[in-house]
């Protein structure tokens, strides 16, 4: 069955990952298009480097063939962003992209967005679910063969990745790094932003190393997550080669992650704190911020130090795309490693963020480890924990029920100011510290996220909590 998550729709290979419901899915595209009377514009599809990306698109192709609807295949591996940039720059109302994004390599799936390059809505993927859930029991879905749909002209093949590629060289100073000329290693975690990325520093006479680049289905045999422990090569490759940055992207690009000159990993948090201050100190831009139930809550600390605000939204990167569009912020983000900026595209982009890190640095002639002390001394600082745990799918209904119906919760040592619901269960402590506790979107874990002004605390309470939940 399709079942779509916060990012998209994402099952094991072979298991629900199939031929029969990636046809099952675009027929039910088809009939939402159909329906929406949009169908003579087309849809635009693009795939990343996973096992059966490519295929997946053409299986996907072979229906809306059938459908007639033309199908704009971008006939190489490409950032996920592209796609989102595509849809919103043609005035598209639908484009489709083949990833698991983040998760592990015996994952794949599609990702929907709609008119603006937006994230499919949680009300617009229910739709394609039941959707599809009214064609499954009709038997099999009609097809054509994919040579035979691209002879015929529904099926084309292309390449935007230049007009994608422009408009951030576009939006970033080029001149001041090429003024600095920084040497910088890139780490595409064997994913599909090494192109792009090198492509863009290369025009701005970057110095540039790349590691683990090559076509790898099994992402090195680790998650394609630009986490702290998937990035030890990386901060090992900084030091030892005294690079200025080092940039990692996930397996689909729209994530990021960073190296500072002294070879310390930089947390999403720290990233999207940084970022959001040469906007406001160095750029002179005025905007609120954005962020999600499980991101810093630093980020308000230092909207409300330039008069700003702060805003707070559920997880999935629609909810930060839609709250950006509707109080004019300029910058939205996520503790995951997604972020994007106003004036790009509507989702989350690290191949542009990592552009703008380059530039943040190249003009305020400092290093990120100069920045980043830089904050802390403004703002003061904070330590996140987070747990994600498994479960047996038996217990999940009785989670839900101690969390979200009875709102049980456990016995704190800190008073509570407040309590939301908002997504999962977070906990507001009147010292500005939190605790929260809701279900992964993309998989089967609970995730418990903590803010306090140590770790020892983060730790202490996360631990809490879990006990509490017997996980």
């Amino acid at each position: 069955m399709i079942k779509f998550g916060t990012g998209g729709w994402r099952a094991v290979i072979g298991d629900e990952f199939t031929r029969q419901n990636i046809q099952l899915l675009a027929k039910a595209m088809s009939v939402k298009m159909k329906k929406e009377q949009v169908e003579g514009e087309g849809i635009v599809i693009g795939y990343d480097r996973r096992f059966l990306s490519k295929e997946a698109v053409k299986w996907a192709c072979e229906v809306f063939a059938a459908e007639q609807i033309k199908c704009y295949f971008v006939n190489r591996s490409c950032p996920t962003p592209l796609i989102m940039f595509y849809v919103d720059r043609h005035k598209m109302h639908y484009g489709m992209m083949v990833t698991a994004s983040h998760n592990p390599a015996i994952y794949n799936g599609f990702k929907v967005f709609t008119y603006g390059g937006r994230d499919a809505s949680e009300e617009q993927t229910k739709e394609i679910e039941a959707c599809a859930a009214e064609i499954e029991p009709q038997g099999p879905v009609a097809f054509i063969d994919y040579e035979k749909a691209r002879e015929e002209g529904w099926v084309e093949e292309f390449n935007p990745l230049n007009e994608y590629l422009d408009n951030i060289i576009a939006n970033i100073n080029m001149q001041a790094i090429r003024d600095w000329g920084p040497h910088i290693v890139l780490d595409p975690m064997y994913g599909v932003s090494q192109l792009s990325l090198k492509t863009i520093l290369a025009t701005a006479r970057c110095e540039i190393d790349l590691i683990h680049e090559s076509h790898d289905t099994l992402f090195g045999r680790r998650m394609p997550a630009p986490s702290r422990g998937s990035l030890t090569e990386l901060a090992t490759y900084v030091k030892e080669m005294e690079c200025d940055l080092g940039i990692a992207t996930d397996g689909d690009a729209d994530r990021l992650g960073v190296i500072d000159d002294q070879g310390r990993y930089l947390t999403a948090n720290d990233i999207l704190m940084l970022l959001y201050y040469y906007l406001l100190q160095y750029r002179g831009w005025r905007g609120p911020a954005v962020r999600n139930v499980s991101t810093t809550h630093m980020l308000d600390r230092m909207a409300e130090s330039f008069g700003q605000v702060c805003y707070e939204v559920p997880v999935g990167f629609k909810y930060i795309s839609s709250k950006m569009q509707e109080t004019g912020a300029i910058i939205g983000g996520e503790s995951s490693g997604g972020l994007t900026v106003k004036g790009h595209i509507n989702g989350k982009d690290g191949i542009y963020a990592a552009s703008l890190l380059v530039e943040m640095i190249a003009v305020t002639k400092k290093r990120l480890s100069e920045l980043a002390l830089e904050i802390q001394e403004r703002y003061g600082s904070s330590y996140m924990e987070e747990t994600s745990m498994r479960f047996p799918q038996e217990r999940r209904e009785e989670l839900t029920d101690t969390l979200m119906k009875k709102r049980l919760l456990p016995e704190f040592d800190i008073p509570v100011e407040k309590v939301s619901y908002m997504d999962g269960c977070k906990v507001y402590f009147s010292n500005g510290g939190w605790v929260s506790a809701r279900f992964s979107g993309t998989e089967p874990l609970l995730r418990i996220f903590c803010e306090m002004e140590n770790q020892e605390t983060a730790s202490k309470y996360c631990g809490i909590f879990r006990e509490f939940l017997k996980l």
